[in-house]
């Protein structure tokens, strides 16, 4: 099992998204890269902890590679935006891809150089270590399984049937 955190505006869209994906084993929100212990979601919006609403994936790679988890972030995120994604505005909706195993930076930066030809404008998404992931409150976990008419910016129809396990 492999483990890397996305950032992709709204955490609970994210996951949902991820949690639909043949390979992914399990997704849990949380905040990332901030430097306040154990945040809460009001410290987060406050935009003085400098967290980021992430989604952690524990994934097979033996199912799905990072590369295909890559390029279904960018399907979902505009990699050009500047502290905002869909309606949400603020640093703890930046885009960002936090690794935990120092041999997949360079996968990652690799192909993040060759999508930037398909952008205009320079592409803004972190790459960096994992520097800290705290769990967001229980009510964010699987937010929109549990209300499936919640806020969402997250557009499910980029996944491919062929992305999708047989059940979710």
């Amino acid at each position: 099992m492999h483990e890397i955190v996305v950032a992709g505006g709204c955490f609970w869209g994210v996951q949902e998204y991820y949690r639909r994906v043949k390979g992914i084993l399990q997704t849990s929100v949380g905040y990332a890269q901030g430097f306040t212990a154990n945040p809460t979601y009001e410290e987060v919006c406050s935009d003085q902890t400098n967290h980021v609403e992430a989604c952690r994936l524990q994934y097979d790679d033996r199912l799905i590679d990072l590369p295909l988890i890559l390029e279904l972030l960018f399907r979902i995120i505009d990699p050009t935006s500047y502290h905002e994604q869909g309606e949400d505005r603020g640093s703890q909706y930046r885009t960002g891809v936090y690794y935990l195993d120092q041999a997949d930076e360079e996968t990652i930066r690799t192909w993040i150089q060759k999508k930037q030809i398909d952008y205009p404008s320079p592409i803004l998404t972190e790459v960096q270590p994992l520097t800290c992931f705290y769990d967001a409150e229980a009510y964010h976990q699987q937010y929109l399984l549990k209300n499936p008419n919640g806020y969402c910016h997250v557009d499910f129809s980029k996944l491919k049937k062929e992305e999708l396990k047989t059940s979710w």
